[in-house]
This record gives structure tokens, C-alpha cells and sequence, in this order.
């Protein structure tokens, strides 16, 4: 490359980034990458399918998500060969049509359409379907070359206004592969469901060996290209292959709309905004968290907006379900501050009780409470990361808490708490993932007072295999119960739960299984709780 080309580059890179500012020259053109690596700037020919395709290209499946009335996304991603380099297919254009239809048989076709898969976007495929029904089940389809994909059933938003019975959610979160089986999502997608909600930790950053770690696989041999860490954004796309491979998790994805929000593995574990694990420099962690989040987008059923610039991606967003729920799905990771006193647990102090602190960056902050002056649902729920309620770890006068948890920042769930009062959000619902276990907690103005008044409720869904096979009660289970009140429920199974939003209460039924490492095991409902609308506070049933 010259010196003359070398700065137009930097200077595009810089331009295309913003507000980012790369230490390094070398940084910025690593990043140029994914500033500009586009459709429409790598002048990639367009294939014929039915020669460019040769074997089944439709290996990872299909997904539809944020669904918006009238309006879901559909996704897919050609992949003849989803553990190699580039999927198998050539660097071309290459044409999918899609159809939407009223019945399994498409025999009803209610859209269709043909968009590009872009060799830039590693052949995923994003399709923004508008003009359909309000509050409808559709079946989809993808076809590319003599080449047709499953079927997938998606549904759509209620109208603007609607007045609901109720909505019902299941909501999931931490499948790392290496860990086991994602049995559960094999019994997710048979559950009737309006939407699924992704809570973080969609794949892991960490290495998976020839056998599929705790997989302990016999029947295969995965790719030496897996038993290493994710650092490139090859390194992330051919992960996300590895993951969307699994049948249970194509099963779940094929039955129901999903909404995701990411947490820290889907780039690299506790990073805070710029800030990586190690806390080395900024600039070789914010080239990562680009391919990361390049990654992360390409292979979810998300809309152009959410498209990332660089490392920064907007993926906070509202969905409305007519008058009966607002969700607020926030990203409590990219804008964070580092956490106080290294990632771990720690007492509270000055530094974490620092009152400029926050978990959600100020801008987000503004939006969530805005949102909720706003706001005229019944139900507000927010769908989010790490555990929001107060989660003493120990039974010491001055206990230990998470500090990568809303327990590291106080401040900033103080001032979310204090704007849903001002706003006068009478139901509050926080749904979590994060830590790989089942908790419900009742959400207190006191968190140290167990008669302060209940302010909201947090359920929080336990890993999908993360943590392998885990255990009824785990170790902490006493200290944790006796240590915090307001905590009603904690199992270390994995799982998912269903939310079931009704008008007059709302009732969530924890799931479990009890093994991952080794196939087929049946889902059992645990514990099941309700609350009231109008009168926040868990009751067990």
C-alpha cells in the first residue's frame, strides 16, 4: 500500500469511527475494516446460486426477531461449509428470494421478496418484512439456488393501543457450548410463546476443543480452528457457526421471534465500555470489540439501525405490545464504567458508591427514564444483563457484593429507580441473565428494610448450559437467602422461564432440566410466582 492510499484510509477510518479516537496509527487501519468494508465498496460480482451453491447452504437455519406490528425481521446465513473460512462459497453477491406465508404449506403467501447476501456480511441475510398483520403467526421461508431453507413461525406486534389479555415471553441467556447441551431450548421451541428475550452470553469467547469440551463428543471432531480464543472477526463468525449449528438451538430460533441484547462473552469477559478484562490498551480492545460486534450483528435477526459503525453499536431499543407492555432492552455493558476495584466481589466503597458512576452511560440512562414518562403500558418491563437488585454475598455486617453487577454501581440504579417513580411506573419487571442460576427477587426502595415498599420484581433466568449441570440448591444457597430477604427464589438448575403477562397479574414459571452434559433431559417447572398488577411483590404458587 502507499503512503498517499495509507492516508486516505486513516483519514476514512477516522472519519467513519466518530467519536472513537484510536491511540495508534496501526489501530485506526486495523479498523478501517470494519468501517468501510461494506456492500458497495468491495465491488463483489454477483454468482449465479445454482452454480455457486453446490451443497446445502442453509446449515445454521433461520430466525426472525423484534417483531414490531406489521413487522418482524428475518435472518439466515449461507453457510455450505459453516466451519470453514468464508462458509464455502465464493467472494460474490449472491441472490435469496424469501416468502412469508399465512401456513406451514405456503399455500397463502402473504409477502415475498429477494434481497442480496453480501460476501462484506459473510452471506447473512437481514430481511425487514413490513406490511403484514398486526398480532399474526407467519411461517418463512429462504431459497437460494435449487436450495430451500426450513421453515421458520414467527409472529408479529399486537397493534399501536391494543388492549391485550395477555403476552407471554420466555426468557434466555449463557449457552456456552463447551459446557453442554443446550437441551432446553429443544423444549423452549415447543412452548407457545409471543417472543423470546435473549438476556446476554450468546456464545463464548473461550476455546472449544476437538470433543466439544463437556460435549464430550464421540460422534465428531471439531476444527483445530476452534480450540483458541475469539480475537478476529473471522475468529467471531466461524464461533457464531459453531453455535448456530447446534439442532436445539435452530429449533427454538425456528419457533419463536427473539429479541437479543448482548453481555460481556459475546466480545470478551467483563470488559466495561473501552476497558478490556486485563485492562490493558484501549485501542487493540476497541479493534476486537469492532469484529465482535460486526460478528454479533451479522448473525442476529436485528434491524439496519443496529448495524455498528466501528466498535460502537447502538443496541438499546423499545418494543411496544399495544397497551399492554413496553420493553426497554438495554446494553449495560458498552457504556458502562469500569468496574470498582477490579472485576470481582469486594465491599461497597468510595469508589464504587462514586455517585458519577454508571451502568448504562448517561444517554441511555435519559432514554430509559423518558421512555417511561411516556409511557402508557400496563406492563414496563426492562430486559437487561446483570443482577439490577441488591445480592449480598456473604453475612458480614458490611457484605461483599458483585461489582460487575448494579451492586458495583449504586448510584446509577438509584437514579433508574428514582425515574421510574417520578414517572410513576406502577409495574416494574426487570428480566436478568448473567450469573447461571434461577433468582426472583422483590425490588425494594430499602434494600436493608424488608418492610420498605416493594418498588418492582426481578426475574432473573438461570444459564441454558453455562456452569454444566449445576444443583438444586448450590453452595450459596443459604447464605444468600438468609443474607437477602427480599430474594423469594434461587435454584442452580439450567433452564429458562416463561413470563406470562396478564392483566391482573403477571406469573413467571421457572424451568429446569437436571443435565447438560449428557442429552435428553426433561424439563420440569421448579417454582412458579406471581404478581400483582398494582401491588408489586412476589407470592410463590
Amino acid at each position: 500500500m502507499n503512503a498517499t492510499h495509507q492516508e486516505q484510509e486513516l483519514r476514512a477510518a477516522a472519519a467513519a469511527i466518530g467519536r472513537r479516537r484510536f491511540l495508534t496509527v496501526t489501530g485506526a487501519a486495523a479498523a478501517l475494516a470494519f468501517a468501510t468494508n461494506l456492500p458497495g465498496t468491495a465491488q463483489a460480482a454477483e454468482a449465479d446460486a445454482r452454480t455457486a451453491i453446490t451443497e446445502d447452504p442453509f446449515t445454521l437455519g433461520v430466525a426472525s426477531g423484534d417483531p414490531l406490528p406489521g413487522s418482524v425481521v428475518l435472518w439466515t446465513r449461507l453457510a455450505p461449509k459453516p466451519y470453514e473460512p468464508g462458509n464455502g462459497l465464493p467472494e460474490a453477491r449472491i441472490p435469496v428470494s424469501w416468502e412469508v406465508a399465512h401456513d406451514r404449506r405456503f399455500s397463502r403467501i402473504a409477502r415475498r421478496g429477494t434481497v442480496t447476501a453480501h460476501p462484506e456480511f459473510n452471506h447473512t441475510v437481514h430481511v425487514d418484512v413490513a406490511g403484514l398483520a398486526f398480532d399474526r403467526v407467519y411461517y418463512y421461508r429462504f431459497r437460494a439456488g435449487r436450495w430451500i431453507s426450513p421453515v421458520g413461525r414467527t409472529r408479529t406486534a399486537p397493534a399501536p393501543g391494543a388492549r391485550l389479555s395477555d403476552v407471554k415471553l420466555a426468557a434466555v441467556s449463557c449457552q456456552a457450548y463447551h459446557d453442554g447441551y443446550f437441551t432446553a431450548y429443544k423444549h423452549l421451541a415447543d412452548e407457545d410463546l409471543d417472543v423470546v428475550f435473549h438476556l446476554g452470553d450468546y456464545l463464548y469467547e473461550y476455546a472449544v476443543n476437538s470433543a466439544g469440551g463437556a460435549r464430550a463428543y464421540t460422534d465428531r471432531v471439531l476444527p483445530d480452528l476452534y480450540n483458541r480464543e475469539t480475537v478476529t472477526l473471522e475468529d467471531y463468525r466461524l464461533r457464531y457457526a459453531l453455535y448456530k449449528s447446534d439442532p436445539d438451538l435452530m429449533a427454538a430460533h425456528a419457533a419463536h421471534p427473539f429479541v437479543v441484547t448482548w453481555d460481556d462473552h459475546e466480545t470478551e469477559n467483563n470488559y466495561a465500555d473501552e476497558t478490556p478484562e486485563d485492562e490493558g490498551p484501549s485501542d487493540a480492545f476497541l479493534i476486537r470489540r469492532a469484529a465482535a460486534y460486526r460478528a454479533y450483528w451479522e448473525n442476529q435477526p436485528l434491524r439496519s439501525p443496529q448495524q455498528p459503525s466501528g466498535p460502537d453499536m447502538q443496541l438499546y431499543r423499545r418494543l411496544k405490545f399495544g397497551r399492554h407492555a413496553q420493553f426497554d432492552i438495554l446494553d449495560t455493558r458498552q457504556y458502562r464504567s469500569n468496574q470498582a476495584y477490579g472485576d470481582g466481589s469486594d465491599i461497597p466503597g468510595t469508589e464504587s458508591e462514586d455517585p458519577t458512576r454508571t451502568m448504562t452511560g448517561e444517554t441511555q440512562e435519559r432514554w430509559l427514564i423518558d421512555g417511561w414518562r411516556k409511557s402508557n403500558a400496563l406492563w414496563n418491563v426492562v430486559p437487561q444483563q446483570v443482577t439490577f437488585s441488591q445480592r449480598k454475598l456473604d453475612l458480614n455486617p458490611v457484605a461483599k457484593v458483585s461489582m460487575d453487577s448494579w451492586d458495583g454501581y449504586p448510584a446509577s440504579r438509584a437514579r433508574v429507580l428514582a425515574g421510574a417513580e417520578a414517572a410513576r411506573i406502577e409495574n416494574l419487571v426487570v428480566l436478568t441473565g448473567d450469573v447461571h442460576v434461577s433468582y426472583a427477587f422483590d425490588i425494594k426502595k430499602d434494600w436493608d428494610d424488608p418492610n420498605s415498599p416493594t418498588r418492582g420484581v426481578e426475574f432473573v433466568t438461570t444459564s441454558i448450559s453455562s456452569g454444566k449441570d449445576g444443583a438444586d440448591k448450590p453452595s450459596t444457597w443459604d447464605t444468600y437467602t438468609q443474607a437477602n430477604p427480599h430474594l423469594k427464589w434461587f435454584n442452580g438448575r439450567r433452564g429458562y422461564y416463561t413470563l406470562t403477562l396478564g392483566r391482573e397479574q403477571a406469573r413467571a414459571d421457572f424451568k429446569t432440566v437436571n443435565a447438560v452434559t449428557t442429552q435428553g433431559a426433561p424439563i420440569t417447572t421448579a417454582a412458579s410466582f406471581v404478581t400483582e398488577a398494582g401491588n408489586p411483590g412476589l407470592k410463590q404458587v
